[in-house]
């Protein structure tokens, strides 16, 4: 959890703050506020603040009440938030980052959920579009599989980050979102997450949750927690209203020949978020332009497919053709290590 750059960073865009930190070229990326001086008023006036808001958007008086009352702040959100790294000139190899994240452990794993949800990934994937393959990445990617998901208090969290103020706005705004899912019926024990707010399989932040969260095993609940149904359904449905394209692969791996001219791919359109992310790939060319000069595919991809070239490392090491499908993993969390690793682990689940 999902993670620090969902503001269209990491936290924006809709999922949430990753348990673990991505490196910081990305978390840079969509440029995070300085911190601000603390608050004029105290944290139970805070709170009172926050508590008139919540009415106004018609949050129970009883939920209010029963969630605001007695919190205390959490030093030790604070603490994590202020530990974030900053800009850095030289982002670190991305291969190292995907050494780690796309290992042995997590790819087998992976392969044994898939086969055990292999009747419902059919379903999933005509009802939403999105690989079964991709739902289980994201899932892996974030929790490995329901392994850790996290055990700060939510509601003490989100008031902490958003009493803090220096990206309140985004965090009293998740704060008024999962008083708005206690209110629908979600229980106060499943409120445990990340220290920014994030939680359940998938990672969600509470506003990705009343948005995008699915009921996929028909019981009426949507249960991120523990049902594989609903978590698959639901990263498929964050997916699909992000813009993925069915039949379209996220990317492919290239070969890229020796003295390629990178000028030739320099030209590119400005991109409306994660700047520093979208300044490392290349402009958009069909595949069939990247293949007049010189760039092979080393995996099936239609000629007339869009695409961008990436080579993180530099010459000599991988480079890849990433899709509009990339960049719908970028939204669920805006790195360039954190979506490579994504699409690589999907191919590795389904090989």
């Amino acid at each position: 959890m999902t993670g620090w750059s969902h503001f269209r960073n990491v936290l924006t865009l809709g999922v949430a703050v990753a348990l673990l930190t991505p490196p910081v070229e990305d978390v840079q990326a969509q440029g995070q506020p300085a911190p601000q001086a603390g608050p004029a008023v105290s944290f139970p006036a805070y709170l009172q603040l926050v508590a008139a808001r919540a009415r106004s958007e018609g949050v129970s008086e009883t939920t209010i009440l029963q969630t605001l009352s007695g919190l205390t702040e959490n030093p030790r959100v604070v603490a994590l938030d202020r530990q974030q790294p900053g800009l850095q000139n030289s982002p670190p190899p991305v291969a190292g980052y995907i050494r780690t994240h796309v290992d042995a452990a997590r790819i087998n794993r992976g392969r044994a959920i898939y086969a055990q949800v292999s009747r419902m990934l059919p379903v999933l994937e005509g009802r939403y579009g999105v690989p079964g393959k991709m739902m289980l990445a994201i899932w892996g990617h974030e929790t490995n599989y329901g392994s850790y998901m996290g055990d700060f208090d939510l509601a003490r969290s989100l008031a902490t980050l958003a009493y803090e103020g220096r990206r309140r706005e985004l965090f009293e705004g998740e704060l008024i979102a999962l008083l708005k899912m206690i209110d629908r019926g979600v229980p106060r024990y499943r409120l445990k997450g990340s220290w920014a707010g994030a939680f359940g399989n998938p990672q969600f932040l509470p506003s990705v949750w009343l948005r995008t969260a699915q009921d996929g095993d028909g019981d009426g609940d949507r249960d991120i927690w523990s049902s594989e149904a609903d978590t698959l359904a639901s990263i498929a449905n964050y997916f699909r209203d992000a813009g993925w394209r069915s039949g379209e692969p996220w990317g492919v791996r290239a070969s890229v020949p020796a003295g390629f001219d990178w000028t030739l791919a320099a030209d590119k359109l400005d991109a409306p978020t994660c700047e520093r992310v979208h300044d490392r790939h290349s402009s958009w060319k069909t595949v069939a332009e990247w293949r007049s000069m010189g760039v092979t595919p080393l995996a099936p991809i239609r000629d007339e497919t869009m695409s961008i070239l990436f080579q993180p490392d530099g010459p000599g090491t991988a480079a890849y053709l990433l899709t509009g499908n990339y960049r719908v993993i970028l939204q669920y969390n805006c790195s360039n290590y954190y979506a490579l690793s994504v699409g690589l682990l999907a191919d590795e689940i389904a090989r």
